[in-house]
């Protein structure tokens, strides 16, 4: 029975032969820094810590380190121990093990439950199991190499091959703890769980277990912690337990290692307390050692191991022609949603919210209006402001209108209108699929809101386009299949679940866009995802827009295909839209053709329009519906006294009068052809309209007033820039000015010097020089040619150390080239803390 082997001499003795010959080539691939060493304990030329460890590391592993973990050069650290010290601050470990794939997260996970330092053989015995390959450990054995390296290239990993180190806060996270179960289901060492136990406790348990007693109980728990590890001892130990003993270790060996038990426990549950099988971790709970669970699992820090990626394989395979054309298809559809979206919102837009965003009831509205559902809507909304098409108008009463970049957008071709709407949303952090759910305050997420911002989002979308654009032209993804494999790179609970849910989103709107067709990455989108302008691909793809449309009997008008814009804007006057798709179905009503004529339209004009555009004759009900709408339009005038009604025939307004459904309206006869209101004439105009009367408006001068509102526009606004969670990735110039930086700072604080006679502080700490010393001593400096080293502090109190060649002295200021920054500087001599000469060998 293979059983764990961690701290025992003769058992490490054992293993590390075996270990040494299957990891072969890995000797050189424990990590990246000084290799195994096998010859002794702590290996000829190992850092002592993680700053020496990076200290030895060259530039371009110290840039790629930067570029894992650029929280870590924000502000740029003044040398490598401080470039350290951020290193190991919880906020940035956090992060770095959210980044990690579900292997490389496995194996910290075992490095922080295996005894410290830990040699390599041990953890490969920790992920691979103690009967090697039998147990189906190969692959870990061949992938552990690879996330050794990666935990070591995010420094989260330190040390030679014998003496691998976890960093102390990455330990902290992963170990296990009462308050904090560890992931791979271990429970506490015997060390641990008796802490807090009596001495005459743990002789008790000492003996039972059929050990000698000892003189002290140090000396107690390490026989208990050496038979636990004994793998013949542990087998014989076990083999006297009673049957259900096994049941109950069973039942803890994978986690959790917590038990409850009652004050009288029953016999197997006090045989194992008895031998220390079972210790206890408070009043009423028992925890499984450690070593024990081990011994049970043979070996293994985790019941499953996963070191290979889930391989994304083609799922459904189309001809790319097909895919090319499905998903043109929903471009040309996403750019008709997100005009007729702009356009409802350029006379009257949706108010504001106070605290933000867009309110339930005109999500609903607009969901109407788009003839979609109210997530769909929010999409569309939330693309249409992000591309910049959209914005609060800065009001007083502030509400949401189209910008003069959506006056812009609408001129320019087809396809260079979807580059930009994608190009908006690749990068965008927000996530309408969020909307509806409430945040950590209980408060409910709105459309546009402030609280829609996920960082993941961007990298998540871009991750699920490139497994797209791993597999063949005109292939699929299951989807189930992508989850698995998002949830490997980046297994950490609640950083998964969230990714999961983004990348289901970013299929759907890959979809809706035109990215994808049939779940195929389409040529276009492979052109976004590679950095090159998708436009020419698609162009060829979209239809031309017609000059045409086709009318028809029943007073509908077909569309074969996008109009051209003054076309299409009349129409959209005129004509309701019943139907969309590949062909726009218009329905030509009495409330249209009224639309028309209040816009300014007289009869004859739109009789010509339709003559002009029609490939068809005009049908004669559709001209006798817009002869007989113009001949009731304007019969009856409403002007502003409060407001009134005047019409040639008194006839008609003893009509109005006599009706019931005009008494909210205050009407009364003033003259045989005028009726005063006491409504307003906006809604004396829709009173009348719904009694089936076609008023017009008319000014004080008595002409018709044309009802069509101004389109209603924002000043000049920038789209929205994404909000990225924590600092941007750095540059290549940033990252070479940080190495730089850093290299410089840290020659400044370990380079040798000279302990100056009269310094009052201790050595090692900053040097305190009189004022007649520090000007002596550069002044000096600046006649040899020498560098020296100088303790500054600027004008914001911040002290910093510099190396230094002084080049002039005068005016109370010091002029030289400075090492650390690497170029000419002038420091002031009254904040010049003190000064050293350099030792003779780093002259």
């Amino acid at each position: 029975m293979g059983t764990g082997r961690l701290t025992g001499r003769r058992d490490q003795e054992a293993t590390v032969p075996e270990a040494s010959t299957a990891a072969g080539g890995a000797a050189g691939s424990a990590g990246t820094s000084a290799g195994r060493s096998t010859a002794g304990a702590t290996g000829q030329g190992a850092p002592r810590s993680l700053a020496e460890a990076l200290r030895s590391r060259d530039d371009a592993a110290l840039a790629a380190l930067l570029r894992a973990r650029p929280d870590l050069i924000s502000p740029v650290p003044g040398d490598v121990t401080q470039l350290a010290t951020r290193a190991g601050t919880r906020a940035s470990v956090v992060r770095a093990l959210d980044r990690l794939d579900r292997f490389a997260l496995q194996t910290a996970e075992a490095l922080a439950v295996a005894p410290e330092p830990c040699p390599y053989p041990v953890l490969e015995a920790l992920l691979t199991g103690h009967l090697g390959a039998d147990t189906g450990g190969g692959p870990a054995r061949a992938a552990l190499p690879r996330a050794l390296e990666t935990l070591r290239d995010q420094a989260l990993v330190w040390g030679d091959g014998d003496r691998l180190r976890l960093v102390r806060t990455a330990r902290e996270l992963l170990a296990p703890s009462a308050q904090r179960p560890s992931p791979t289901g271990l429970g506490p060492t015997v060390a641990e769980a008796t802490a807090g136990m009596s001495p005459t406790r743990i002789q008790e348990i000492v003996v039972a277990a059929g050990l000698p007693a000892t003189h002290d109980p140090v000396s107690a728990v390490a026989a208990l912690t050496a038979l636990f590890t004994d793998p013949e001892r542990m087998s014989a130990l076990l083999d006297e337990a009673p049957a259900e003993a096994h049941q109950v270790l069973g039942r803890l060996v994978w986690g959790p290692p917590y038990g409850e038990v009652t004050p009288h426990p029953t016999p197997p549950v006090r045989w194992l307390r008895d031998r220390g099988l079972l210790l206890p971790a408070t009043a009423r709970t028992v925890v499984l050692p450690r070593e024990v669970a081990l011994h049970l699992r043979g070996g293994l820090a985790h019941r499953d191991t996963a070191p290979e990626a889930p391989p994304v394989a083609p799922h459904r395979e189309h001809r790319p022609q097909l895919v090319d054309a499905n998903a043109a298809g929903q471009a040309l559809a996403a750019l008709s949603t997100v005009e007729e979206l702009v356009k409802s919102w350029e006379h009257a837009g949706p108010p504001v919210l106070r605290a933000g965003g867009l309110s339930v009831r005109d999500l609903k509205r607009t969901a109407a209006t788009l003839d979609t559902t109210e997530a769909s809507a929010s999409f569309w909304i939330e693309l249409a402001y992000a591309a910049g098409l959209l914005a609060g108008d800065g009001e007083a009463d502030e509400r949401y209108a189209p910008t003069p970049a959506f006056d812009d957008w609408c001129e320019l071709p087809p396809a260079e209108r979807w580059s930009a709407l994608v190009a908006a949303w690749l990068p965008a952090t927000r996530a309408p699929g969020l909307v509806g759910e409430q945040d950590a305050k209980g408060r409910t997420l709105s459309t546009l809101g402030a609280d829609l911002d996920r960082s993941a989002a961007p990298e998540v979308r871009r991750r699920v386009l490139e497994l797209l654009s791993d597999l063949p032209e005109g292939a699929s993804a299951d989807p189930d299949v992508l989850m698995e494999r998002l949830a490997w790179e980046r297994p950490v609970r609640g950083t998964s679940d969230l990714r999961a849910r983004l990348a289901h989103w970013a299929l759907a709107e890959a979809e809706v866009l035109g990215v994808t067709g049939r779940g195929a990455l389409s040529a276009f989108g492979r052109a976004l995802l590679e950095h090159r302008d998708p436009a020419p691909l698609l162009a060829p793809m979209l239809p031309e827009p017609v000059d045409h449309v086709l009318l028809q009997a029943d007073l509908t008008a077909v569309a074969p295909g996008p109009l051209r814009r003054p076309l299409g804007d009349t129409l959209a006057v005129l004509a309701d839209v019943e139907s969309k798709g590949g062909a726009t179905v218009y329905r030509f009503t009495p409330a249209s053709v009224r639309r028309a004529l209040d816009a300014g339209h007289a009869a004859a004009d739109l009789h010509a329009f339709l003559k002009e555009h029609s490939r068809t004759p005009v049908p004669q009900p559709l001209a006798y519906l817009i002869d007989d709408v113009a001949r009731r339009h304007g019969h009856l005038r409403v002007g502003a006294a409060s407001s009134y009604v005047r019409c040639d025939d008194d006839s008609v307004l003893g009509e109005i009068l006599a009706d019931k459904r005009s008494a909210g309206l205050g009407l009364r006869r003033l003259a045989p052809t005028v009726l005063a209101a006491q409504a307003e004439p906006a809604v004396l105009l829709d009173g009348l309209r719904a009694m089936g009367y076609a008023p017009a408006a008319e000014s004080r001068t008595g002409d018709v007033v044309v009802s069509r509102a101004d389109a209603h526009r924002t000043p000049a606004r920038s789209a929205p820039v994404p909000v990225p969670d924590g600092p941007p990735v750095p540059d290549a110039t940033l990252l070479a000015a940080a190495v730089r930086a850093i290299r410089a700072g840290d020659l400044a604080a370990t380079v040798v010097r000279k302990e100056p006679a009269a310094s009052t502080g201790a050595p090692g700490e900053l040097p305190r020089t009189s004022a007649a010393e520090t000007l002596a001593t550069v002044q000096a400096a600046a006649l040899t040619g020498t560098a020296v080293w100088i303790g500054y502090v600027n004008a914001e109190g911040a002290a910093s150390q510099r190396v230094i060649a002084p080049v002039r002295v005068e005016g109370g200021f010091v002029t030289g080239y400075d090492h650390t920054a690497d170029e000419v500087r002038t420091y002031a001599l009254h904040r010049i803390t003190g000064v050293a000469e350099l030792a003779e060998e780093h002259l």
